[in-house]
């Protein structure tokens, strides 16, 4: 992801945030987790706040570090796959001038205890996807966020694709969900976040 941003011209950041602990194998331990949704929320509650936390610091550091970095300090988005996308979320709900991200970029997020969360009367521009087919059943999260974004009147867009599953990142399957990143170049365009390719 950050090197087809960085081909097109982003400057990327990868984020590494608090995560639960896991076994050896945190994939597996995830997707048992995924038939108890309440066991999962409660297990999850001290962390989530706790890697929002750091999504938000690290929206303001690059931020007040933009000139430093030859970028705009208007045009900070924030991104995330899953677990990421519950960063992303959290942080899109709850942030301060210095946090708030330009655009969003929730992928195939979990909610969890996010669901209550009321959109900010200032909530930046929004792009979701997710397939249908998502192993851990996370589709109705990211239709709940496009629901929230549209119902409090916010630029918002998604592509739910059939099939995909989760976790297909920029993963090459042959399938539609393949292209989601092209159709996230070009809402990033509409939106004035992206020079057109020439």
């Amino acid at each position: 992801m950050a090197k087809w941003l960085s081909a097109r011209g982003v400057t990327a950041f990868v984020l590494k945030y608090r995560l639960v602990p896991t076994g050896d194998d945190g994939v597996k331990e995830a997707m048992m987790k995924m038939g108890n949704l309440k066991k999962l929320d409660e297990d999850n509650a001290a962390l989530v706040p706790l890697a929002i936390a750091d999504g938000a610091a690290a929206v303001s550091y690059v931020r007040k570090h933009a000139a430093e970095y030859g970028i705009s300090p208007t045009r900070i988005g924030l991104m995330g796959f899953s677990a990421g996308g519950t960063v992303t979320s959290g942080v899109a709900f709850n942030y301060t001038a210095e946090s708030r991200p330009d655009f969003i970029a929730p992928i195939y997020a979990y909610l969890g205890a996010l669901k209550e969360m009321a959109v900010p009367k200032d909530a930046p521009p929004m792009f979701v996807a997710a397939a249908t087919d998502d192993q851990l059943k996370l589709a109705p999260d990211s239709i709940t966020l496009y629901s929230k974004w549209l119902t409090a009147g916010k630029p918002v867009e998604l592509h739910m694709y059939s099939r995909g599953g989760h976790g297909f990142g920029m993963r090459k399957q042959n399938l539609p969900s393949d292209l989601w990143i092209e159709r996230f170049g070009e809402w990033l365009q509409v939106q004035g976040f992206l020079k057109p390719l020439h």
